[in-house]
């Protein structure tokens, strides 16, 4: 397996969603836009990849993140 066989795109999510949970447990909305970048590249590598599961379940978690980042804006 080649490593940058899905463009570094595979690697993007992956840093994404940690330094978005990082940030999230920082209590910093910054975190949910860094989740809501990771999940699009999460739902761009099932597209890649042809796993209709993991499409399925990033853009609910996508819908989840900016649900909360509504949420968070209008608390402060």
């Amino acid at each position: 397996m080649e490593l940058w066989q899905y463009s570094g795109i595979d690697w993007a999510a992956m840093v994404l969603t940690f330094l978005a949970i990082w940030q999230i447990g920082n209590k910093n909305r910054v975190g949910f836009i860094l989740m809501i970048v990771g999940n699009s590249c999460w739902v761009s590598l099932g597209v890649m990849t042809g796993s209709l599961a993991m499409i399925v379940a990033n853009i609910l978690f996508l819908l989840m993140n900016i649900r909360a980042l509504m949420k968070w804006s209008r608390e402060t």
